[in-house]
């Protein structure tokens, strides 16, 4: 049989004009390619404009914001004395503040992402504060809970990591009182002249 026998007795051919089925399967993914493509063009557009409206926003806000603060400064500045003095130590440190505030934050989310963590549950924050406030409205039943017996039970490692815990909170305390004082031993006195 030919080609020709076989098309005009499948209905294919309308004349002498072959007609062509397309596949309905290629026309369904060609449209949902296009759909997809506009709806990618249409959310990257709105996403621009959404961060550009954004950096507007700020850029307006920000300069606004320090310009008020500045008004502020200038005007405690204009009053003179102590005031003055902590206005303008205020304005000075904002900066830093600002900077090592982002720095922690953005080291907080790496060791966040790093560890896979997850934030407690409010359940488990408001079954937390609950015991705590308890505690503190009640402090004596705190001793009671304390058995004379656990204290006695202790294990030799349990002693020993409490320990090792006293040792660094009195270290981190010893180093944070040297850095306060700004001298290993002793404080800044006032000098023997200063008494007579």
């Amino acid at each position: 049989m030919s080609f020709a026998l076989v098309a005009r007795r499948s209905g294919l051919s309308m004349g002498r004009r072959m007609v062509r089925f397309e596949s309905t399967t290629t026309k369904a993914a060609d449209a949902a390619k296009q759909t997809a493509e506009k709806a990618s063009s249409t959310a990257s557009e709105y996403s621009a404009k959404a961060s550009e409206g954004l950096s507007r926003v700020s850029s307006a806000a920000g300069p606004a914001i320090a310009n008020a603060a500045k008004g502020i400064t200038g005007a405690l500045g204009r009053v003179g004395g102590r005031t003055a003095r902590l206005a303008a130590f205020v304005e000075r440190q904002t900066p830093l503040v600002v900077f090592y505030s982002k720095v922690a934050l953005e080291m907080g989310r790496l060791i966040v992402r790093g560890q896979s963590m997850s934030p407690p549950s409010v359940s488990t924050f408001q079954t937390y504060f609950q015991n705590l406030a308890k505690q503190l409205k009640n402090p004596s039943s705190f001793l009671q809970s304390v058995n004379p017996q656990q204290i006695r039970n202790l294990s030799r490692t349990q002693v020993v990591a409490g320990g090792v815990i006293l040792a660094e909170c009195l270290g981190f305390f010893t180093v944070g009182e040297m850095i306060g004082r700004l001298k290993l031993i002793g404080y800044h006195g006032e000098t023997h002249a200063a008494h007579h």
